[in-house]
């Protein structure tokens, strides 16, 4: 019984010391286990903050640069941008300026002028206006001795880009005022009209698009008053450095004002412009030549009537001081002009976009320029247009064109009298 009792307990005593060891060898394992998981946990952790650092960046970035597209966006905003080509190919019989080596020479040139202009819009609060320009060749009017020319549209720039406007224009909240100011174009305000302003669409002479007897300058520094009290009336008034060469701006100023009556008469929109001008440069006296610092005034109308939704008719009449001339100018001074003329669109032929248009104008040169020399016979210049405007496709437009000057130069051209024909054809592409 001693015996076995011992035995028991080694027996137990050998139990608990396996048990032991074996616990402490499962604990172990225990351990190395759970060790195992908590690293492969912390690198799964660490993978986890690595992909959203690098998502965070990636929302970082993107917000940057959807910031960036929002500022691009919001600068093109707004910004419209238009861009067109003028080509002009004439062809003229009985020319006579004064640098041709035969009296009534026949000639045939060509010009062409590309524009671009860009427009942004500020809301209702105003906009910023560019006009870019550039063109080669004069046509055929370096060949013509004539009181108004024959290609508006010739720039001869010499394929220089340009800056022929840029300027920004601010709306007044409280009255309906507009204000313009920067580098500007006087035609735009003054003289214009519906149906004879437009060089690359519509009539090509110079006396049709403007009148020869208002003292434009070129594009210079200017400032515009816009006014509209009620809708069927419009104010302009502009001011602008006379001489165009941005020098002593107040030495020599033009001053204009237009106002514009807007009826809608006889089935049509019309409008009804009466003119004022005075350009205060030092003009000559044709017939008191110590007389130098004279003034250049002048009045005008600009009438445009629609009569139906096709046909459309013009007017525009100018008169200035006949006693006075710009010394720096031409050698002759004109007193009046006029000229007349209709619109007609192709839709009684089936030609919806097609437009064919005809004018008829005269031109006086002044009393006094007459006088000042017994030896001038100072006729009228008579001037007569007519055009089609073939509308090809959306983008492209051809224009045969046709212009009789009777009298050229007043009879007083050196190289002849005889009535000049020009011929030509435009080619307008719109981008």
């Amino acid at each position: 019984m001693r015996y076995t009792s011992g035995f028991q307990l080694k027996f137990v005593v050998i139990v608990f010391l396996l048990g032991m060891v074996f616990g402490m060898i499962k604990i172990s394992y225990a351990d190395d286990t759970l060790k195992q998981e908590i690293e492969g946990l912390k690198a799964r952790i660490e993978q986890l903050e690595a992909r959203m650092l690098k998502q965070d960046k990636e929302v970082e970035e993107n917000k940057e640069i959807n910031e960036s597209l929002a500022k691009i966006k919001g600068a093109f905003e707004g910004l419209t941008i238009q861009a067109g080509a003028t080509f002009v190919v004439q062809g003229t019989h009985n020319a006579n300026a004064d640098s041709l080596s035969h009296p009534k020479e026949d000639v045939f040139d060509g010009s062409y002028s590309v524009d671009l202009a860009l427009e942004k819009s500020f809301q209702d609060t105003g906009k910023a206006f560019l006009h870019l320009e550039a063109g080669k060749g004069a046509g055929v009017e370096d060949e013509l001795k004539v009181f108004s020319n024959v290609n508006r549209d010739a720039s001869n720039s010499e394929n220089r880009l340009e800056l022929t406007e840029a300027y920004y224009e601010h709306y007044l909240k409280l009255i309906p005022l507009t204000l313009t100011f920067g580098k500007l174009d006087p035609t735009v305000y003054i003289d214009d009209n519906a149906y004879a302003n437009d060089e690359t669409s519509q009539f090509l002479g110079r006396c049709f698009r403007n009148s020869p007897v208002i003292e434009f300058p070129d594009n210079s520094a200017g400032i515009r008053l816009g006014f509209s009290p009620d809708e069927p009336l419009e104010f302009n008034f502009v001011a602008f450095d006379a001489d165009s060469d941005w020098e002593d701006i107040f030495d020599g100023i033009f001053l204009a004002g237009q106002v514009n009556f807007k009826p809608k008469l006889l089935g049509g929109e019309g409008n009804y412009r009466l003119i004022g001008w005075l350009n205060d440069r030092n003009h000559i006296k044709w017939l008191e030549q110590t007389k130098d610092k004279e003034e250049g005034y002048g009045f005008g109308i600009s009438f445009d009537q629609g009569l139906t939704n096709d046909l459309g008719l013009f007017l525009r009449y100018g008169w200035q001081n006949p006693k006075v001339y710009l010394n720096s100018t031409s050698n002759f001074s004109l007193e009046q002009s006029y000229s007349l003329g209709g619109q007609l669109k192709g839709n009684l032929w089936g030609r919806n976009d097609d437009v064919v248009a005809l004018a008829f104008g005269q031109i006086f040169p002044s009393d006094d320029y007459k006088k000042a020399d017994v030896a001038r016979r100072a006729k009228l210049e008579n001037h007569l247009e007519c055009y089609y405007n073939y509308r090809v496709n959306e983008h492209l437009s051809l224009s045969p064109n046709l212009q009789v000057i009777w009298d050229p130069y007043g009879k007083d051209a050196a190289n002849g009298d005889s009535t000049i024909v020009v011929g030509g054809l435009r080619g307008q592409v719109n981008f």
